[in-house]
C-alpha cells in the first residue's frame, strides 16, 4: 500500500580474481554455503608455511651452495656435467610446476601464458650457460607468486570469516529435552535452545520474552540488539547472557546469512573495467612481448658487426621476464577483494568490483525518506473523526482494511487501534498506486489514503492538508470525509552526518518522497538537504531522476521497498537499506547497507574512491617500473637480477599496496 512516501520499496537489480599466473584450485561449494574447497587450501597455504614454502627452501640452499663452489669455495668436481646436475636439480622444485603449468595451458590452447614465458627465459639461461640466474629467476617468481596467492586467499578468507559465521551444530527442543542436531538437518517450526554466548544457525522467530543480541556477522556493529518475543532473529546472530528459545522459519540454505554469503562469493563475477581491460590486456600483451623477444635476439645480426648470439639471447631473455604481467593481473583484482572485504567488515556488501567502480563516480545521491533518513517505524500521534461518524466503528473497518498490506502505516495503525474485528468482511478491496486503498462494506465504499485519493473520487474535505506537519492518513466513508490520522516518523541520528560526509566527499544529495511536501520540507531541513521533492507518485520520481540525469550526473538511489524499482533501474547504482529482514533488497540491490545507517552511504562512497585510486597506483607502478626496465634491457643495461625485481619485486610492492586498503579507517 502507498500512504504518500511511506511506502514499501525494493532495489534493483563465481569467479575469483583469475590470473596466468594463479596457482589457485577452483572454489567448490556444497550445500551448506561453506567454501570447503577454498577453505582447505587457506588451511594448507596459511597452516602449514613450512610446506607451502619447502621447493622454494630447497632450490634456494642448492642455489647457494652452487654459487659458493662457483665463486668461493671453488672445487675440481665441480665442472662439467656435475655442475650442470647440480643446478637442474636445484631449478626442478621450483620450475617443474611451473614448466607443468606452461604444458597444460599449452595443451589447452593458451600458449602465451607467464608460465610459458618463465620457462623459456630459464631454459634459455641454462641453454647459453647462466644457470645460477636461470635458478635465480624462477625461485624468485616461485616465492613471488606464493605471496600472490596467499593474499588473494588472504583476501577472500577475510571476507568469508567476517560473514559466515554459522554453527554447525544446534540443540533442538523435543519434549522439552535439548538434542544436537546439525543445523542443515533441522525443520522449519523446529525450537532451538540458545545458551548464552551460543551463534544462532538458522533464522527464526524469538519465543523467549526477550534477549540480546550480537550482530556483527550481519551488520558490521557489534552494539547489542534486544529482540521481543515473536520478533525475527537470524542466523549469525549471538546470543547475549540468557537462554533463549527460538522457533525456526527458514531452512538452512534460505537464511539471510546463506543469502550474504553466496553475494560475497559470487561477487568477483561482476568485473570492474580496470579488471576487464587487464584482462583483455594480458592476451594481446603477451604474445607481442614474446615476438619482441625474438625480435631483438635476431634482428640485430643484420645489423651489428661483433653479433654474438649468446649476448642477444641474454638480452631477450631478460626481456621476457620483465615483461611478464603478474604485477598487474594479480594486484588489480586483489584490490578490489580488499575494497569488498573492507566494505563487508563495515556492513556494506558490494555485490561485484563492478559496483566499487561506480560508486566511485557518483555525484548525486537520491534518497528515499522512509526507512532510509527516518527510522520508518511509525505511530499514530492523533486521531480526527467527524461527529456525525462512529470512531469506534471507522477505526474497525481502517484497521481491518489496512490489515491487508504488510506497510509500516499498517502496523502503526493496527498498533494503535488493537485486534481486528473478525466479523467485519469487507468487499471490493482494490490498491490504487500512489493513493491508497478503496473497498465496500455492507455496500458503503470505504477508502484509506492520502488526500489524492479523495481528490481522485471528486470527495470533498474541509481541511488543508498542507497544513498539517505530520503524514497524514484520509479517511472517506459512504462518499463523505470521515477524518483523518496522522502519523509521525523519527528521524535517524546519524542522518545530519550523511548529509554532512556526503557534502564533504563533494556529493550533492536529493531526496524524493510521496509523503507530504511539507513533512518532506521539515525533515530535509532538521538534516540540511537542500533539494528535497514531496507529493511524488512513483513515475513523478521517475521524471526527477531522469531530470538529473539529463545534466550529465551519475547517480546513486538508495531506497528500501518495490515502488523504488523504476528509480533504481535508471540509476548508476542502487543501494538498499537491507536491514535485518529485507530479502527483497538483499537479492536485488547493487550495494546493500546491512543496519540501515544512512551513514554507510558516504562510507560505501569513499571505500570505492580509495579502492580505484590503489588500483590506479599499481598500474601505474607496474608500467612505469616494467618500461622502464625494459628499456634497459633491450639495450644490455639490465641483467637477470633487474628483471627478476621488475617482475616479482613490483608485482609484491603491488600487493602490499592492494592489501592496504583493509587496514585504512573509514
Amino acid at each position: 500500500m502507498i500512504h504518500q512516501d511511506i511506502e514499501v520499496k525494493n532495489t534493483k537489480n563465481k569467479a575469483k580474481p583469475s590470473c596466468c599466473c594463479s596457482h589457485e584450485e577452483p572454489v567448490h561449494s556444497n550445500d551448506d554455503g561453506h567454501d570447503h574447497g577454498d577453505h582447505d587450501h587457506e588451511h594448507n597455504a596459511q597452516g602449514s608455511l613450512f610446506e607451502l614454502f619447502l621447493p622454494s627452501i630447497i632450490s634456494f640452499i642448492l642455489l647457494l651452495i652452487g654459487i659458493g663452489l662457483d665463486h668461493y669455495f671453488p672445487q675440481n668436481w665441480f665442472t662439467g656435467y656435475v655442475r650442470i646436475a647440480w643446478y637442474v636439480i636445484a631449478y626442478l622444485p621450483v620450475g617443474f610446476p611451473v614448466l607443468r603449468e606452461a604444458y597444460e595451458s599449452i595443451i589447452k590452447g593458451d600458449v602465451f601464458s607467464e608460465f610459458f614465458l618463465m620457462c623459456i627465459a630459464t631454459i634459455g639461461a641454462f641453454a647459453i650457460g647462466e644457470y645460477p640466474e636461470g635458478v635465480a629467476v624462477m625461485l624468485f617468481y616461485t616465492i613471488g607468486e606464493t605471496f600472490q596467492g596467499m593474499a588473494v586467499k588472504r583476501a577472500k578468507s577475510s571476507i568469508k570469516s567476517l560473514l559466515d559465521q554459522r554453527p554447525d551444530e544446534v540443540n533442538v527442543l523435543e519434549n522439552n529435552v535439548a538434542t544436537k542436531m546439525k543445523a542443515k538437518d533441522v525443520q522449519i517450526g523446529a525450537i532451538i535452545q540458545l545458551k548464552a554466548g551460543e551463534k544462532l544457525g538458522l533464522d527464526g522467530e524469538l519465543l523467549s520474552d526477550s534477549a540480546s543480541f550480537n550482530t556483527a556477522a550481519l551488520t558490521g556493529e557489534s552494539k547489542p540488539d534486544t529482540k521481543k518475543k515473536g520478533e525475527t532473529v537470524l542466523a549469525g546472530m549471538i546470543n547475549g547472557n540468557t537462554i533463549a528459545e527460538v522457533k525456526v522459519t527458514t531452512a538452512y540454505n534460505d537464511s539471510k546469512l546463506s543469502k550474504i554469503l553466496e553475494l560475497v562469493q559470487n561477487a568477483t563475477t561482476k568485473k570492474a573495467p580496470a579488471e576487464l581491460f587487464i584482462r583483455k590486456f594480458a592476451k594481446i600483451y603477451t604474445p607481442i612481448v614474446v615476438y619482441l623477444a625474438i625480435a631483438i635476439c635476431l634482428i640485430p645480426m643484420l645489423f651489428v658487426d661483433h653479433y654474438v648470439f649468446s649476448d642477444w639471447l641474454y638480452r631477450a631473455l631478460v626481456f621476457l621476464v620483465i615483461s611478464c604481467p603478474c604485477a598487474l593481473v594479480i594486484s588489480i583484482p586483489l584490490g578490489y577483494f580488499g575494497g569488498i572485504g573492507a566494505a563487508s567488515k563495515n556492513g556494506i556488501l558490494f555485490k561485484g568490483s563492478n559496483f566499487l567502480d561506480r560508486i566511485s563516480t557518483i555525484q548525486n545521491v537520491v534518497v528515499d525518506k522512509t526507512g532510509t533518513m527516518t527510522e520508518g517505524v511509525f505511530k499514530v500521534q492523533e486521531v480526527i473523526i467527524k461527529p456525525e461518524f462512529d470512531k469506534e466503528e471507522i477505526l474497525k473497518l481502517v484497521n481491518v482494511l489496512e490489515s491487508r498490506s504488510t506497510h509500516p502505516v499498517a502496523t502503526a495503525i493496527h498498533n494503535y487501534v488493537g485486534q481486528i474485528d473478525s466479523s467485519i468482511e469487507l468487499k471490493d478491496i482494490e490498491e490504487i498506486s500512489g493513493h491508497g486503498l478503496k473497498a465496500s462494506f455492507n455496500g458503503k465504499e470505504l477508502f484509506v489514503g492520502n488526500f489524492k485519493l479523495l481528490d481522485k473520487y471528486n470527495i470533498p474535505y474541509d481541511i488543508d492538508p498542507a497544513s498539517i506537519v505530520y503524514t497524514t492518513i484520509a479517511i472517506a466513508y459512504e462518499g463523505k470525509f470521515a477524518g483523518y490520522l496522522t502519523i509521525a516518523d523519527q528521524i535517524k541520528e546519524d542522518a545530519k552526518e550523511t548529509v554532512s560526509k556526503l557534502k564533504s566527499l563533494g556529493v550533492k544529495i536529493t531526496m524524493l518522497s510521496g509523503d507530504k511536501a511539507n513533512v518532506v520540507q521539515f525533515v530535509a531541513d532538521k538534516i540540511g538537504i537542500a533539494n528535497a521533492f514531496g507529493d511524488l507518485l512513483p513515475e513523478d520520481k521517475v521524471n526527477k531522476v531522469n531530470e538529473i540525469k539529463a545534466r550529465n550526473e551519475t547517480i546513486a538511489f538508495v531506497g528500501d521497498g518495490v515502488n523504488d524499482a523504476p528509480v533504481i533501474a535508471l540509476s548508476t547504482v542502487g543501494i538498499a537499506m537491507g536491514g535485518l529482514g529485507s530479502d527483497a533488497a538483499i537479492e536485488t540491490a547493487d550495494v546493500v547497507i546491512q543496519d540501515d545507517k544512512p551513514s554507510k552511504i558516504a562510507m560505501a562512497i569513499n571505500i570505492g574512491k580509495q579502492t580505484k585510486k590503489i588500483v590506479w597506483q599499481n598500474i601505474t607502478l607496474a608500467f612505469l617500473v616494467k618500461a622502464f626496465v625494459l628499456i634497459l634491457g633491450a639495450g644490455g643495461l639490465a641483467t637477470m637480477w633487474e628483471a627478476v625485481f621488475a617482475d616479482v619485486g613490483v608485482a609484491l610492492l603491488a600487493i602490499l599496496n592492494a592489501v592496504r586498503i583493509q587496514k585504512m579507517k573509514f
